[in-house]
């Protein structure tokens, strides 16, 4: 498997980097920039995609002091369960809606 995710070379510090996802676009790094920037200890976060032709999204941490890597998995991590509370929620709003139908089909 691929290797998906790493750091931008250059300067970097604890506190702030470059991260690249390769086969990702705007939809993975607006959700986490917004994920990540409403933490306290975020300076700054945002996203960008180099070159429309290619399939890859660099995400930019700046924090006041918490170990960037560490901002970002949780970032991931917080992102996941987001994701996975939308999942849960349409899918007992599908199956209500669809026992709601099939109890008021009329059969005769």
């Amino acid at each position: 498997m691929a290797k998906r995710l790493s750091r931008l070379p250059g300067k970097h510090g604890e506190t702030y980097g470059t991260f690249v996802f390769d086969d990702e676009g705007h939809t993975l790094g607006n959700a986490l920039a917004s994920v990540i920037n409403e933490y306290p200890g975020v300076k700054i976060c945002g996203h960008t995609v180099p070159h429309p032709a290619e399939k890859r999204v660099h995400l930019n941490i700046q924090t006041t002091g918490e170990n960037v890597i560490q901002v970002l998995r949780r970032g991931l991590q917080d992102l996941e369960r987001m994701c996975d509370h939308t999942i849960e929620t349409f899918n007992k709003a599908y199956e209500t809606h669809k026992a709601t139908k099939e109890d008021s089909v009329d059969t005769t």
